[in-house]
């Protein structure tokens, strides 16, 4: 080989595919934001069949525990990207008790207490308002609210569960690796998701009675 050749590999740009687990996990995303787009369509032809209804029943929810429990799941989107941050950084455990010195695993462990407290508490609202009468199948308003509210749960109960396969695998490896980062990286993307598709979900059903 001369060396003519050899510079000319050496100047040749490098091509940088795009990760195929970060691809995916959008491509999927957007499959999702379907799914969601068809619960939202549901709940406003819903409400423009039955305003009287949508006005009585909307008064009788708690906003203030609401708006709690909504500032809990968007607080924990940032506890998520600290945790993607120490990730990137190959950093999966902490190197103090400061939470600057915190890991990726540290971070998690909080973005998942967090997330739980919020499904409990929608739990705890779905008792309360069965008990006052708003059920499932009680109306169209409550199989509206329960339609929409309950599959982001479900969403959230599964991102829960991504986070802690997520935790397993940093102690099943004996080292911290590019593929641990990614699927950190990953399971981000699906919380941020759940986190924005609450946003709006509050902001119809509470906010905009």
């Amino acid at each position: 080989m001369t060396s003519t050749s050899l510079t000319h590999q050496a100047s040749a740009p490098l091509i940088k595919r795009p990760n195929t687990v970060a691809v995916g996990t959008i491509v999927w995303l957007g499959s999702e934001v379907m799914f969601f787009a068809g619960l939202f369509a549901i709940y406003f032809t819903l409400r423009s069949m039955s305003p009287d209804l949508w006005g009585f029943e909307a008064n009788r929810l708690n906003f203030p525990f609401s708006l709690t429990n909504t500032i809990i799941l968007v607080l924990s989107s940032f506890t998520c990207q600290f945790g993607v941050f120490a990730a990137e950084r190959m950093q999966p455990h902490r190197t103090g008790w400061k939470p600057t010195q915190w890991g990726m695993v540290e971070w998690f462990y909080l973005t998942f207490i967090m997330g739980a407290i919020f499904v409990a508490g929608q739990v705890w609202e779905y008792a309360s308002l069965v008990s006052e009468g708003i059920a499932i199948d009680s109306n169209s308003y409550g199989s509206a609210f329960y339609l929409t509210t309950g599959f982001h749960g479900l969403h959230v109960t599964g991102g829960l569960i991504a986070f802690l396969l997520v935790i397993g695998r940093v102690f099943a490896v004996k080292n911290f690796g590019h593929k641990e980062a990614t699927s950190a990286i990953v399971v981000s993307y699906y919380w941020h998701f759940v986190d924005v598709v609450w946003i709006g979900l509050f902001l119809v059903i509470y906010v905009l009675r």
